[in-house]
C-alpha cells in the first residue's frame, strides 16, 4: 500500500495510520497471511541468518496441505517465542527448524547447539511465576490439542524442541 500520498495530504492522519498498520502486522504478519506458515517461518530464519550472528535455517517437508489459518498463526507464534527464548538464553551458534508429517500428526522441530533445557525444566518453569513466554507456548499448544517435547540429543551436542499437533487440513 502506498502511504506517502496520504502522509503528504494529512500528516495528522499519518500519525494514526502507521501505529495501526504496525499493530495489524504484528497480529498477523503479512508473509504469514499472504503466503502461509512455511514462507513466514523461512523468512524469520533467513532474517536471523542474515544478521550474521549465527547459522539459521528452516526446512519444510511434505507441507502440501496447509493447516487452518488460525492454526498456522498459533504455530508461528510458538516458533517465534521458542526462537526468541533460544536467542536470548542459549547463546547458540546454529538454530534449525524442520517440519515433518507422520500419519495424522504434524511435527515442528527446532534444533540448536546452545545452552538448553529439558522437559522437566520446561514443566517446572511453566508452573512457576517465571517463564511467561513458556506459559504462552503451553497455552497455544493446548489450543492446538498438541504436545511439546524439550530434550537434549543423546550425543549431548544439541537441544531439540518438538511440537506435535494433530493434522487437520484447511478446508
Amino acid at each position: 500500500v502506498q502511504l506517502q500520498p496520504i502522509f503528504s495530504a494529512n500528516p495528522k492522519m499519518a500519525c494514526g495510520i502507521l501505529p495501526r498498520r504496525n499493530i495489524s502486522h504484528s497480529l498477523m504478519p503479512p508473509t504469514l497471511k499472504n503466503f502461509g506458515l512455511e514462507s513466514a517461518a523461512t523468512d524469520l530464519f533467513q532474517k536471523i541468518s542474515a544478521s550474521g550472528s549465527l547459522n539459521a535455517s528452516a526446512r519444510f517437508h511434505d507441507y502440501r496441505i496447509r493447516l487452518k489459518v488460525e492454526q498456522e498463526l498459533l504455530v508461528f507464534r510458538i516458533i517465534q517465542e521458542l526462537v526468541n527464548n533460544i536467542l536470548k538464553h542459549s547463546n547458540p551458534c546454529f538454530i534449525h527448524l524442520t517440519q515433518n508429517i507422520s500419519a495424522n500428526k504434524i511435527y515442528f522441530r527446532i534444533h540448536h547447539d546452545g545452552t538448553g533445557i529439558v522437559q522437566t525444566d520446561f514443566e517446572k518453569l511453566n508452573h512457576s511465576t517465571q517463564g511467561l513466554g513458556l506459559k504462552n507456548i503451553a497455552s497455544r499448544i493446548k489450543v492446538l490439542t498438541g504436545r511439546i517435547f524439550v530434550e537434549i540429543d543423546p550425543s549431548k551436542t544439541y537441544y531439540k524442541v518438538t511440537i506435535e499437533i494433530p493434522r487437520e487440513p484447511a478446508i
